[in-house]
């Protein structure tokens, strides 16, 4: 059994039409339905489940509500968690049962079983509104065998090598529900990145695809040494302390990998910050380090249901471009954050991504800290936002825990609106870790820190401007930058002297020899969205000069270019990232 749990201001609904023949409307269950303030079950009953699972079930909606403080429950069939569902029969059984014991402490509501539903719903902003989990009675049969050695060697029942080569083998794409500029369809026509359910949610970056990934992160690398960050790695896997310390553990450890090391608990990072601590408290501080600008490309790993994964857009394996800015006091957090915003329009220029809307998120209900910081913390954010003339929308009670937050939300070709960058304020962070630093008069005082990411997820950005762009990428960021197309045979020769000086440039080219019509090796450059492509026959090599053409179906190619020229104008462009 899969569920995600959401903890939300209200969720609307109704049952549509039939998704099963047999789905009957029970009572109760007719017409539109409004739940406010309740902790909304999207539920998966899988293959294996049966009413022994209802324990664990009804067990783990107990913890989460309790943690929420939650007393309306909703049980929300949603096969799209997972792709080895029960029988319809067992599933209907299963969540009765479970709605029949939660009535004992709450009021519950099971939404329509075998429907399509319209659904709406506002997620609250707090770090236990989402949580994923997931519960197996199934246990593994296993059969022990010894060795001629003594030995035991433990082999799992079923184990049938050409069914797991199977099971390992590239996973297809299914592209039948997806649109013509969907990043995974693009992904695969250019050959960017793949995915395989033996690491759910995770990359598989090609060549070409890590082409775009690096170039995204030496854009960054060369910007925030512009701005004097230091860069830092910190580990990945981290004691189970630190998390304790950080808040993490109590509050995602439903959500972490979790792993062991000499009898000690260790967490797979999901998030950077409480690295970036430690390598501020290995040495003192005194108020002219600050303010201190640490950045970190980091990865990090937070689990999630299968059926939530969605390609680049919601991944398990997050590369995060984390900023932590520590300042000595407000004057300095003021100035800190007009340069990330400065920093923020910048990059976003230059994908050519407009900001729909920014948000200012203040206080919600379960926080930390004291009003007064608070009052402080809102007043900075709103300060800076009309110092800067930003248009912005309060979103009152979402900000996190800890402090407010400014979220930008970016506009795609397609209109759609993606929240990608933020910067939160942070009082409760430097507290928990005992950061100090030394002030003018010599006292020992505690830094305020601003969070901040500029692309957010540099995976989830990477399908963002995939599809933004529809996979036509500029120049410095294109995997396939030159193709060079020879028009017979006798040509090859010289083709392979201009691909070998286009190569030692550093352009990234590639060279199309074989006997096929021009209009085909054309059409398949464009296909692979070549900025430029290289057409060499006895006129250019009688000349010594190329055709050259640039991407898009109504540019016409131009004659008796020098090849010194083409690789000087391009490199400039590729210096310029235009």
């Amino acid at each position: 059994m899969k569920l995600l749990s959401l903890h939300c201001d209200y969720i609307k609904y109704e049952a549509v039409k039939k998704a099963l023949k047999n789905a009957s409307l029970e009572v109760g269950q007719e017409g539109k339905h409004e739940i406010k303030e309740p902790l909304v079950i999207l539920t998966a009953v899988e293959k294996g489940d049966s009413l022994a699972t209802v324990k664990p079930y009804v067990d783990n909606i107990k913890d989460i509500a309790g943690q929420v403080k939650a007393k309306k429950i909703v049980l929300y069939p949603y096969a799209h968690l997972s792709s080895n569902l029960a029988s319809p029969e067992i599933a209907v059984e299963i969540l009765r049962e479970a709605e029949k014991q939660l009535k004992k402490d709450f009021d519950v509501t099971r939404a329509p079983f075998g429907y399509y539903k319209e659904f709406e719903l506002k997620c609250k902003g707090h770090p236990l509104a989402e949580l994923s989990r997931e519960i197996s009675l199934e246990d593994r049969k296993v059969e022990v065998l010894r060795t001629n050695k003594g030995k035991e060697l433990v082999v799992e029942e079923n184990y049938n090598p050409e069914q797991l080569l199977r099971q390992i083998s590239r996973t297809k794409l299914d592209t039948s529900k997806l649109k013509d500029n969907d990043h995974r369809i693009i992904g695969q026509q250019l050959d960017l990145w793949s995915f395989n359910e033996v690491a759910p949610g995770m990359v598989f970056w090609h060549d070409k695809g890590l082409v775009i990934y690096n170039e995204l992160a030496n854009f960054w690398r060369e910007e925030h040494k512009k701005a004097e960050f230091q860069e830092i790695s910190t580990p990945q896997i981290l004691d189970k302390k630190l998390w304790q310390i950080s808040g993490h553990w109590d509050k995602y450890k439903e959500n972490i990998f979790l792993t062991k090391y000499e009898g000690r608990d260790f967490a797979v990072k999901p998030m950077n910050c409480p690295g970036g601590m430690l390598v501020y408290k290995t040495s003192p501080k005194s108020y002219k380090d600050l303010p201190l600008r640490v950045a970190e490309l980091g990865i990090v790993h937070r689990q999630e249901l299968s059926g939530v994964l969605a390609g680049l857009f919601r991944v398990i394996r997050i590369t995060q471009d984390d900023a932590h800015i520590f300042c000595a006091d407000e004057n300095q957090i003021e100035g800190e954050v007009c340069r990330i915003i400065e920093m923020i329009n910048y990059f976003y220029d230059k994908f050519n991504l407009e900001f729909d809307h920014v948000e200012l998120s203040t206080r919600p209900e379960k926080r930390i800290g004291t009003d007064k910081q608070w009052d402080i913390a809102e007043s900075i954010l709103e300060n800076v936002l009309k110092k800067l003339k930003m248009k912005y929308k309060i979103n009152n009670g979402d900000g996190a825990f800890y402090g407010p937050k400014i979220d930008f939300h970016a506009k795609d070709s397609q209109g759609r609106t993606w929240q990608l960058s933020t910067i939160q304020l942070d009082f409760a962070m430097p507290e928990r870790f005992d950061l100090t630093y030394t002030d003018k008069d010599n006292k020992e005082k505690r830094p305020i820190m601003l969070h901040r990411v500029v692309y957010g997820a540099l995976e989830r950005f990477i399908g963002v401007l995939t599809e933004h762009l529809n996979g036509n990428f500029p120049l410095w960021l294109s995997p396939n930058q030159v193709k060079i197309l020879t028009l017979t045979d006798r040509n090859i020769e010289f083709a392979e002297i201009v691909y070998e000086k286009l190569k030692e440039e550093g352009i990234r080219v590639e060279l199309d020899k074989r006997t096929e019509t021009m209009d085909k090796k054309v059409r398949d450059a464009q296909l692979h969205k070549f900025n430029y492509m290289i057409t060499i026959g006895d006129k250019e090599e009688e000349a010594n000069t190329i055709a050259v053409r640039k991407r898009g179906l109504n540019e016409k190619p131009k004659f008796g270019i020098k090849l010194e020229d083409f690789i000087s104008q391009i490199k400039e462009e590729i210096r310029e990232r235009k």
